[in-house]
């Protein structure tokens, strides 16, 4: 069915995922926040979906950068083991209840998505209801470094082995206007030496070129110029958030035109 002609646009912000590089998005989200830029849906996926559930309560990226800040690549990991996961994922699940002020879907402003995979069927579930805390960690809970979760009898993974950056996902919730970040993955060439980077490779190897493929759905993209930062550089938080920041100034003038094109601003 196609719109009147004088219905609102529905504007999204998707964020993508990319472990510590993730961290970008709290600098793209400080530059959406000071300009008022109208936003009505966030989706998020692993990282992104972090990020963008603490946005999407709070309205700003305050919390995400304070809890930014201060993560370790050790906190989120312990020392835990689990027969399906190098870390059962109690850790990362006590950081995102933390980062969410132990809030749940109900307390959040704007509706929110975060995407995760199941693991038996390899299908994409896309959560808008239940335990937030739990959802995230599923989302965030890459195979074989995490337990995964079980939700509503689903075995359930991170959301970037489908989507990098869920502009489909978006789409589907009725977005109109999407506004995508996609950090991206740094993959190193050289030798893997043990089971932990044979799995961070893979999986940058597949994010990279399916977050590439995806982004192009977004009318307006951000890709802030990370380059050599690793996806576990949680020590280089504020230089993350200065280089989120400096690709939403790049492409600002034209959000802005845009928005005022359709009657957003």
């Amino acid at each position: 069915m196609l719109k009147k002609h004088n219905e609102a646009k529905k504007i999204a912000l998707v964020l993508g995922s990319g472990a510590a590089r993730g961290v970008a998005h709290i600098g793209a989200l400080k530059v959406i926040t000071r300009e008022a830029i109208p936003i009505d849906l966030v989706v998020g996926t692993s990282v992104g979906s972090l990020i963008g559930a603490s946005f999407a309560l709070e309205l700003n990226a305050s919390q995400a950068e304070k809890v930014a800040l201060k993560m370790s690549w050790r906190d989120i990991m312990g020392i835990t083991m689990s027969k399906m996961g190098l870390s059962s994922g109690d850790n990362l699940e006590k950081v995102i209840a933390s980062s969410l002020l132990h809030k749940g879907f109900d307390d959040l402003k704007i509706p929110f998505a975060a995407v995760t995979t199941d693991i038996e069927t390899g299908e994409d579930v896309v959560h808008t209801s239940g335990n937030l805390v739990r959802v995230i960690r599923a989302s965030c809970s890459m195979a074989g470094i995490y337990s995964p979760v079980r939700i509503d009898n689903r075995l359930l993974v991170d959301g970037g082995y489908n989507h990098t950056v869920p502009t489909s996902i978006a789409r589907q919730l009725g977005a109109d206007f999407i506004i995508a970040v996609d950090v991206g993955y740094c993959i190193k060439k050289g030798k893997v030496s043990n089971i932990f980077q044979v799995i961070i490779q893979a999986y940058q190897i597949q994010g990279q070129r399916l977050g590439e493929y995806q982004a192009m759905d977004a009318d307006i993209l951000m890709r802030p110029d990370l380059g050599e930062i690793d996806q576990m550089a949680f020590d280089r938080g504020a230089e993350l958030i200065q280089k989120g920041e400096a690709a939403a100034e790049a492409v600002l003038p034209e959000i802005i035109k845009k928005l005022k094109s359709f009657g957003r601003m």
